[in-house]
C-alpha cells in the first residue's frame, strides 16, 4: 500500500498523523537546534518546502516528540525541551503599504499573545513585539520562526517607493530580535531573496545565512536517492502503467525535474512540488511554474534590456551573489534566488559561476511567458501557434509557416522605444527555441552558430535571419559557411531558409529556400 502524497499539505503534523509520505530531512534539522543558540536564514524558491520546514521545527520546540517516531531526531541525542513560539507566515496576505503591514504584524503578534494569555499594550507594533518576547521568555526561552519574510517586499516591488517604505518597517521589526537576545533560544527565517542586511536586518549581525551553505545543500528539495528509496513504490507503478522501463522513466524525470543546485558542487536536487504533483497526476506537465507567474522579473527584463539569449548559459562572478538593494534591483541574482536559474558549474580560480536553466520546466515554460511578454500573444495563443508552425514544418509548407510566424509580430507595440534589432532577435530566439525544446533541436556546427535549426522526424530546417537586409544574403552566409554539414549524414532532408524581417512593416519581407540532399550538396 502506497502512502498518500502530501501535494496539498504544509503542517508537519497533519502530514504525520495522516500517514503521508515524508521524505526524513530531521538529521539536518538536529545540526540547527542542538546547540543553544542560533539565529538562521535560508532562502529558497517558493514551493520548495519552507513552510513545511518551519512547521517542522515548530513541533520539534513544542517538544512533540512522538511525532517524529520513526525518523532519524527521535533516537538523536536532542532534549526535547518545550519553549513558547512566535511564528509569523507573511506569506499569507497580500500586502500593498506599509500600513498594511503594520496591520498583519499587529494582528500576528495578537493572535500569539491570545494562545499563551498574554495581555499586550496598546502600543506600535516593535513595543508589542517587545513586551511578548519578555513575558513568553520570563520563564523559558523564545523560539521565533518567520516563514517567507521578504513576500511583502516581493509584492511591491514594480512600487518601488511602497517596497522602501515596507522595508522600513522589516527593519524595524527585526531589530527587535537583536535587541531582546538574551530572551530568545532560536531563530530561523525563511525567503525567496537575500535583501541586504543593511535594507531588513540591519542589526541582526549575529545572523547567519545558509543560503549557500554546502552542509545544507539538500536541506531543501530531493536528491535521486531520495526519489529512488522513497518514491519506489510510485516509480514501479507508474512504469508499469506506461509500458516503460524505470531507468527511462527517471531519464525523463531528470530532464523535466532536476537539476536545481543551490551550492556550488553540491548534489542535483529535483523540484519537490513538481514530483510530488507529477507522481500524484501520473503525467508530465509544468506544475511548479504555473503556481506563480513571474510578472514583476519579466517585466524588470524588458525594462533594463536583459540579454535573455544568454539565459541557457551564463558567467557570473562570486559577488553577484551576494545580498541587494531595492535601489539596485538586477536580474541575474532574482533569477537564481527565484529558480529560474541555478547553479551548473564553478571555477575555483576565477571564482566564477556557470547558470543556466534548471531544467526543461523552468527553461520552457519561463520562455513562453517571455515570448508572450515580447511578442504580445496571449499565453495559451503563443502555445497553439508554436504547434501550428511545426505543423507547418512537417507538411512542408513554409508560406504557412511565415503566416503564422508573423502573427508574434503583429502586434508589438509602435510606441516601443527600443533598439529594433536586438527586440526582434529577441523574439525569433524565443519562437526557436521553444520550437527546439519541443522537437530537441540543436544549433550549433563548427563554423558559426546558426539562428535557428528545427530538426523533425523526417527532415531538418536551418534558418538564418536578416533584420532589414535581403533573404538571399541570408541564404547564402548558409551556404558559404556550409553550415548544414554537420546535419549532411542524418540521412534527411536539409531544407535552408533566408529570411528578411522588415523592421518598418514588423513582419517577414521575404524568404527563400533550397534543399540540401546529403550525397550532392546544394
Amino acid at each position: 500500500m502506497l502512502k498518500p502524497l502530501p501535494t496539498s499539505i504544509q503542517t508537519f503534523s497533519d502530514l504525520i498523523n495522516g500517514g503521508y509520505l515524508y521524505i526524513d530531512k530531521t538529521q539536518y534539522l538536529y545540526e540547527l537546534v542542538r546547540y543553544p543558540k542560533g539565529v538562521y536564514f535560508l532562502a529558497r524558491p517558493r514551493r520548495f518546502g519552507k513552510s513545511l520546514l518551519i512547521s517542522t521545527l515548530d513541533e520539534i520546540f513544542q517538544g512533540n516528540k512522538e511525532l517524529f517516531k520513526g525518523l532519524w531526531l527521535y533516537d538523536s541525542p536532542y532534549q526535547w525541551q518545550q519553549h513558547p513560539v512566535i511564528r509569523i507566515d507573511f506569506s499569507r496576505h497580500r500586502i500593498r503599504n506599509e500600513a498594511d503591514l503594520e496591520v498583519r504584524i499587529h494582528r500576528h503578534l495578537s493572535l500569539i499573545a491570545r494562545q499563551y494569555n498574554i495581555d499586550l499594550p496598546d502600543a506600535p507594533f516593535d513595543i508589542q513585539f517587545e513586551e511578548l518576547i519578555l513575558s513568553l521568555g520570563a520563564e523559558k526561552q523564545v523560539v521565533i520562526l518567520i516563514d517567507e519574510y521578504d513576500k511583502p517586499l516581493i509584492d511591491n516591488l514594480e512600487r518601488r517607493e511602497d517596497a522602501q517604505a515596507i522595508q522600513q518597517v522589516m527593519r524595524e521589526f527585526y531589530t527587535v530580535i537583536k535587541s531582546m537576545d538574551q530572551y530568545i533560544r532560536f531563530v530561523f527565517i525563511t525567503g525567496v531573496s537575500r535583501f541586504s542586511r543593511v535594507g531588513v536586518f540591519s542589526s541582526m549581525n549575529n545572523l547567519l545565512d545558509l543560503t549557500m551553505h554546502s552542509d545544507f545543500a539538500g536541506l531543501l528539495g530531493l536528491t535521486e536517492e531520495e526519489i529512488r528509496h522513497s518514491f519506489q513504490g510510485y516509480l514501479t507503478k507508474f512504469a508499469k502503467e506506461k509500458n516503460i522501463l524505470e531507468d527511462a522513466l527517471l531519464d525523463k524525470m531528470r530532464r523535466w525535474y532536476d537539476g536545481f543546485r543551490f551550492v556550488e558542487g553540491s548534489e542535483r536536487l529535483y523540484n519537490p512540488f513538481s514530483t510530488m504533483h507529477f507522481f500524484h497526476n501520473r503525467r508530465f506537465a509544468n506544475y511548479w511554474f504555473e503556481t506563480g507567474t513571474p510578472s514583476f522579473l519579466i517585466k524588470l527584463i524588458k525594462e533594463q534590456n536583459f540579454d535573455v539569449t544568454q539565459l541557457e548559459q551564463l558567467e557570473l562572478r562570486e559577488t553577484a551573489f551576494s545580498t541587494y538593494d531595492l535601489e539596485n534591483l538586477a536580474v541575474t541574482p532574482l533569477l537564481v534566488q527565484t529558480g529560474y536559474l541555478t547553479i551548473k558549474d564553478y571555477d575555483q580560480e576565477t571564482r566564477k559561476y556557470t547558470l543556466a536553466y534548471p531544467n526543461y520546466e523552468v527553461e520552457d515554460a519561463f520562455s513562453v511567458h517571455l515570448l508572450g511578454a515580447f511578442s504580445s500573444v496571449e499565453y495559451g495563443l503563443g502555445e497553439s501557434y508554436l504547434w501550428k508552425l511545426i505543423d507547418a514544418l512537417q507538411a512542408g509548407e513554409l508560406e504557412e509557416f511565415f503566416t503564422i510566424l508573423d502573427v508574434f509580430f503583429a502586434n508589438i507595440d509602435y510606441q516601443l522605444h527600443l533598439k529594433y534589432e536586438k527586440y526582434y532577435q529577441t523574439i525569433f530566439y524565443l519562437i526557436f527555441l521553444l520550437l527546439g525544446l519541443r522537437v530537441e533541436a540543436e544549433v550549433e556546427t563548427n563554423k558559426g552558430r546558426i539562428d535557428a535549426v528545427v530538426e523533425l522526424k523526417e527532415a531538418i530546417f536551418l534558418f538564418e535571419f536578416k533584420l532589414d537586409g535581403s533573404a538571399d544574403e541570408a541564404l547564402r552566409q548558409i551556404i558559404t559557411r556550409e553550415y548544414y554539414q554537420k546535419y549532411s549524414l542524418k540521412g534527411k532532408p536539409v531544407t535552408l531558409v533566408g529570411v528578411n524581417f522588415d523592421s518598418r512593416k514588423r513582419g517577414v519581407a521575404e524568404w527563400r529556400s533550397e534543399i540540401v540532399h546529403s550525397s550532392t550538396g546544394v
